[in-house]
């Protein structure tokens, strides 16, 4: 009787697997991109930008009393229907250009310097605006992860989202940027409708109003008009992001009452600058 042979096995793995059953449809799960930062049903977001003098008095260049007068007129804004970051300068305690250009430090070191001065008013603001019951996130662009959040850009939108108010410190993390420059990178970076440039002048003059009563201001000024007539809004790299990414410029006097929800909530106060035709 015959011996039956079993049949010998394929030693290529393609032939192997021939015989493999394939659905004829494979589901495909599609990548959905994330959320942009122009959502067109999202509140309307602002960026403050606020100089350390407006935490000072005579005699005291960190007020307490001052700084939760701030926190509620801030707390005054902040809605479901408006999102608030905020920027804050450390000249009120340390102005690290001054000292590098006397020749008394290294330009390098005095920024950094200049740098923690906006972490400490940060950590001013905060208190005072969570004494004031606002929920507030300080975010450093230097990490110091027992003092602060570091600056996440996905972490600030979210933030912003629930309703909190991000206060964005330590400035760029890096020397020779300004703190106007702060605030118009981030105010890029979170898509901010605009940037609230809180000063001690009620708006932009075409000549300096202490020293010229005649003095014009405007109400309204393009960015290329403010270049053309070398109008001193902020710094150079600061303004020309915002051109760049025509986000609107409000100034105003933060130190007048009612000006700061006037410029929040749209009404005409002080000088807006905006891109031309």
């Amino acid at each position: 009787m015959a011996k039956k042979t079993a049949p010998k096995k394929s030693k290529n793995p393609v032939a192997r697997s021939s015989s493999l059953k394939f659905p004829s449809s494979v589901p495909v799960t599609r990548y959905a991109p994330p959320a942009t930062a122009h959502p067109s049903n999202r509140s309307r977001r602002l960026l403050l930008k606020l100089s350390g003098e407006t935490l000072a008095e005579p005699g005291n260049h960190l007020s307490p009393r001052v700084t939760r007068h701030l926190a509620h007129q801030i707390k005054e804004i902040v809605s479901p229907s408006l999102q608030l970051a905020i920027v804050i300068g450390g000249g009120n305690i340390w102005r690290g250009a001054p000292a590098a250009g006397e020749g008394r430090m290294d330009r390098n070191t005095a920024d950094y310097m200049g740098m923690l001065a906006t972490v400490i008013n940060s950590l001013a603001l905060q208190d005072a605006l969570e004494q004031a019951g606002v929920q507030t996130r300080v975010m450093t662009a230097i990490e110091m992860k027992n003092v602060a959040e570091p600056f996440i850009r996905r972490r600030a939108l979210r933030h912003l989202e629930k309703g909190r108010v991000v206060i964005f410190a330590a400035g760029t993390g890096h020397p020779f940027f300004s703190t106007d420059t702060t605030a118009a990178l981030r105010a890029s970076e979170i898509g901010a409708d605009a940037l609230l440039k809180a000063t001690k002048v009620d708006g932009i003059y075409d000549s300096d109003p202490r020293t010229n009563p005649r003095a014009h201001r405007f109400e309204t000024i393009t960015y290329g008009d403010a270049l053309r007539r070398r109008l001193k809004v902020m710094d150079s790299t600061a303004f020309s992001l915002c051109m760049d990414n025509r986000i609107p410029i409000v100034v105003f006097d933060v130190f007048r009452e009612g000006n700061l929800r006037a410029a929040a909530t749209g009404r005409p106060v002080g000088t807006r600058v905006i891109a031309g035709d």
